[in-house]
Formats: C-alpha cells, sequence, structure tokens
C-alpha cells in the first residue's frame, strides 16, 4: 500500500508521542487530534485506514500503538523530515526557524535516495537544528539525555540540546543570544520565584525568563554526542 503524506504525517505523530512518553506504548486519540490540529472524526478516520492496513493497532479507552510496519515507515518519514531541515540550514543557509515548514511541504517529494545524498551534503548530522535526534538510515532512533534548563543548578556548564519551539520570533531570539542547539553555557545566577535566569555564553552576560527556559532542553557534551 502507498501511504500518503497525511498517513505519514499521522504515524511520525504517533511515533513521536510514544518516543516522549517513555514507557507507555499506547497514545491517546486525543492527543493526535490535538498535536495534528484535526477534529476527533479525523483522526478516527484515519486510525481505522492505519489498522486496516497493518500499520498500527487500536485498543478502545487506551488509544493507537504503531506496529513494526508502522514505526518503520513512521522513522522513515522522521528521518527524511530532519535530514531536509539540516540540508536547508547547513548547505542552503536558511534560518533555523524557516526551516520546519518547508520540510514539512518536501518531506513528501524527496525519495529516499534524494534523502541520502542530502544527509551526505550535510555531514551526516545526527539532530535536526532544533536538537531533535535523526533516526539511522537503518531505522533506529538515538535516546536523548536532557533535562530543562528551568531544573539546572547554579554553576553548572552546560549545552543547548533541545529547543521545544517552532515559533519564529522565539526561534530568532534565541539566535540573537546565541542560544541555538550546541550551544555551550554557564548558568550563573537564578533568581528566586521562578525570576529570570543570568547565563555566561561566551563570556557574555545575557538574562533570560522561566518561561523561556521552559522550551530549553540542556545537557552535558557527552551526552549531547548520542554515543
Amino acid at each position: 500500500m502507498s501511504l500518503s503524506p497525511a498517513m505519514q504525517e499521522y504515524l511520525a505523530e504517533a511515533y513521536r508521542l510514544a518516543y516522549y512518553q517513555g514507557e507507555a506504548q499506547y497514545v491517546s486519540t486525543s492527543a493526535l487530534a490535538r498535536v495534528l490540529n484535526v477534529s476527533d472524526p479525523a483522526v478516527t478516520r484515519m486510525v481505522q485506514r492505519l489498522r486496516d492496513a497493518g500499520y498500527l493497532d487500536h485498543e478502545p479507552y487506551k488509544g493507537v500503538r504503531l506496529t513494526a510496519e508502522g514505526e518503520r515507515e513512521a522513522l522513515k518519514n522522521i528521518r527524511r523530515h530532519r535530514v531536509v531541515e539540516r540540508f536547508l540550514t547547513d548547505v542552503m543557509s536558511f534560518g533555523w526557524h524557516e526551516v520546519h515548514e518547508a520540510a514539512d511541504a518536501l518531506g513528501g517529494t524527496v525519495s529516499d535516495v534524494l534523502v541520502e545524498r542530502m544527509a551526505e551534503m550535510a555531514g551526516h548530522p545526527r539532530r535536526c537544528p532544533h536538537g531533535e535526534p535523526i533516526p539511522t538510515i537503518d531505522g533506529v532512533m538515538p535516546r536523548v539525555v536532557d533535562r530543562p534548563m528551568t531544573e539546572v543548578s547554579e554553576g553548572e556548564m552546560l549545552m543547548v540540546s533541545r529547543v521545544n519551539s517552532h515559533d519564529e520570533s522565539v526561534l530568532k531570539y534565541l539566535d540573537g543570544l546565541g542560544l541555538k542547539t550546541g550551544a555551550s553555557f554557564t548558568l550563573a545566577e537564578r533568581a528566586p520565584f521562578n525570576g529570570p535566569l543570568r547565563l555566561d555564553i561566551n563570556g557574555h552576560a545575557h538574562h533570560i525568563g522561566h518561561e523561556l527556559a521552559g522550551v530549553l532542553r540542556v545537557c552535558t557534551p557527552e551526552e549531547f554526542a548520542l554515543v
């Protein structure tokens, strides 16, 4: 069965939701509707199609779980999307705030051969521009180890692991501070009562609010390498 771009997107989002749930295997259909910005009846119809095609299992009151074939297709889609993002930033010099929607539009049109050429030209990246891991060509998703910046202790020297936002204004602002994926920093001071954080970034002090810090996940240099 040939998968439509919409079917590929459903499988990819089901995988992403399950991936960040950790131990929970099933993803609720309401969660799928929320992240895909579609109605519950639309999710129900697509779930039935994907179930009948053998890409997922559906348990009432529990949700959906990808089959082995469904997971394989989801990882292919996620790899394609994130490799295209890195090609756009690293090879074509787009800003990281410009590439998410562009990769969505291109993802359904580029072939597997083209994706691997893009990966080669981008230096075989292991993370997308926003820090999310890129599945290997063999369908293995690296496991990220990181934590919210809001939980960092004063004096810790860390790196930006992931940015949980595709908001253009947020990404531009973080870029201006030098807080892109892979950037090193030290938390110099934390104001009480969820006040602003003072960061030392390349010898320069910058303050960011607690809410903005909440979209940043951080890790050690060893953890960033995804070894």
